[in-house]
Parts: structure tokens; C-alpha cells; sequence
């Protein structure tokens, strides 16, 4: 039997911090390209994740949480969150199935999308017993008129294809917006950053992954095959250098050595990565150097 028509269309993630959009994305692309972590506010910018098969093809934004924004980076974190509710066929909105009592943030959200909307409760693997979660859903399901309540766990990938193939059926005849071998827009010099920056998020604590920022300065393929990055980890403070150094340099180490394994799985080949600190006071309040690093 022929194939049937080919689908294709832009899915917005949306949802606050730390409520798994990036997770489920990676999950969704069997890949990892987003930068996550337990810490909120871990995704700073829009990022477009491809997922092309011979059915069709989905392109999904992944955005910041939005939240109460307190200084001009998180400001613009929050408007491109919004702004990707605009020229969508599809609105994923994220809530934690853990704690979901955000009733008027829901209700707000999904009355500004032009387009249907897909709740979609995560962290289901965490809520027991199932009458509480059928609970949660029916609760949740009086404040908008979704097209489609999804409970899933994109941690573990429960039901998680349930909603690929949900938010593919939803999606109009179209064309293919990217080749179908690649797996996000951003160049590989982004990608690369953004999974320095999730370790500097997970390993460290308090304000400071809150105050930096990766900048990959060259990024080379030399004779052998190697791919020789050279990356700033950008801090805001003299302290910040100092705790992400680490005594005799050994969190540095540790942050370079675990990006450095998933800037090789993704790449496929072997990397030589060097990591520097500089500081840049107030960096998050400046217009300019948000600019340079694509936040506004």
C-alpha cells in the first residue's frame, strides 16, 4: 500500500520550569540536543527539534519556562516562550502531573494559542496511585477545551510514542521544511555550548549556573579526525570563576570531561575540548552581549 498523504507542521512546547519539555524532546528525538537538568530555567532560548520519517515530518520548539522574570535575560527567556505561540499548528502545553494545580497559568496559555491544544501531564511514573491521576485529569480537563489530554513520563518513555503518533495525526498535508537526516537547526557550535552549559547546571549550585553562559570560541576538525572545540564559560562575579575552577581546577575538569562525552556521542567522533572562565559583570543585564549569545 502507497503511503498516505505526508504531514508536517510546528509544535510548540510550552509549560513552566522544570516541567520536563526539554526531557521529553530529547526523548522524542532519541537524542540528546537540548541541555536539561533538575534546576529550573535550564533552556534559555527556543530550540528546534526535526523529527522527519517517511510519514511525515514534525518540527517541535522547545522553550523557556516561563516564569516570573526578575532581570532582562530572564525577560527575554519568557517573551521567546510567547512568542513561539505564535505560527503553530500544534500547542504542547507541559504541566507536572506531580503538581498541578496552575489552573489560571493554564487557562491563560491556552486561550493565547491560535491553534489546539494538547495537555500534556508529565512525571506520571511519580504519581500513585492511578486514581489520583485520573483525578488530576479530570480536573484539569474543565479549563480549556483541549484537543487532546496526554498523561506521559518522558523520563521513563511512557505513552510518549502514544503522543508522537497523536501529534502527528493532528498535523495538515505539508512538506518537508528540513532534510530528513538532521535533527535541529541550530549549528553544531550551539548544540556544543548548550551541553557544556547543562553541566555547569548540574554541577554546580545556589546563583551560580544562573550567571553563566558558554560561548564556543572555534570549533575545528583537524587531519586526524578530531574535532578540537574551544569553549568560555562565561560568570557574572570573581567568586563564580572561582567555585566553577574548583580547588587545583578539578570542577572544570569534571565539567569539561562529561560534555565532552555527549559532544562525542552526538558528533560521533572523538573531541578535544578546552575549557576557559571569564568573568563579564552583569552580563545578564546587558543588551549587547545578550544579543551576541542569541537571548534576544
Amino acid at each position: 500500500m502507497e503511503n498516505k498523504e505526508y504531514k508536517s507542521g510546528f509544535v510548540s512546547i510550552v509549560g513552566r520550569p522544570n516541567v520536563g519539555k526539554s526531557t521529553l524532546l530529547n526523548r522524542i528525538l532519541n537524542e540528546k540536543i537540548v541541555a536539561v537538568s533538575d534546576k529550573p530555567q535550564t533552556t534559555r532560548n527556543t530550540i528546534r527539534g526535526i523529527y522527519s520519517d517517511e510519514g511525515g515530518q514534525v518540527v517541535f520548539l522547545d522553550t523557556p519556562g516561563i516564569h516570573e522574570a526578575k532581570t532582562r535575560l530572564n525577560r527575554s527567556m519568557v517573551d521567546a516562550a510567547y512568542a513561539s505561540l505564535s505560527g503553530i499548528d500544534l500547542l504542547l502545553l507541559v504541566v507536572d502531573a506531580t503538581a498541578p494545580r496552575e489552573d489560571q497559568f493554564i487557562r491563560n496559555v491556552a486561550a493565547k494559542a491560535g491553534c489546539p491544544v494538547f495537555l500534556v501531564l508529565n512525571k506520571v511514573d511519580l504519581v500513585e496511585p492511578r486514581e489520583r491521576l485520573l483525578a488530576v485529569m479530570a480536573g484539569l480537563s474543565s479549563l480549556h477545551r483541549f484537543a487532546e489530554i496526554v498523561p506521559i513520563s518522558a523520563h521513563t518513555g511512557s505513552n510518549v510514542e502514544r503522543l508522537l503518533n497523536l501529534v502527528r495525526e493532528r498535523l495538515p498535508e505539508g512538506i518537508a521544511y528540513f532534510p530528513d537526516d538532521i535533527l535541529t537547526d541550530q549549528p553544531e557550535k550551539v548544540v556544543c555550548a548548550e551541553l557544556i552549559r547543562e553541566k555547569v547546571f548540574r554541577l554546580t549550585n545556589a546563583e551560580v549556573p544562573y550567571g553563566t553562559a558558554v560561548v564556543v570560541e572555534s570549533f575545528q576538525e583537524r587531519p586526524s579526525g578530531v574535532i578540537a572545540i574551544n569553549a568560555t564559560i562565561m560568570v557574572e562575579r570573581d567568586g563564580q570563576k572561582g567555585i566553577i575552577i574548583g580547588k587545583k581546577g578539578a570542577l572544570l575538569k569534571k565539567i569539561g570531561e562529561q560534555a565532552r562525552r555527549d559532544i562525542e556521542r552526538l558528533l560521533g567522533t572523538r573531541v578535544y575540548l578546552e575549557l576557559y572562565v571569564k568573568v563579564q559583570e552583569r552580563w545578564t543585564e546587558k543588551t549587547a552581549i545578550l544579543r551576541e549569545l542569541g537571548y534576544e
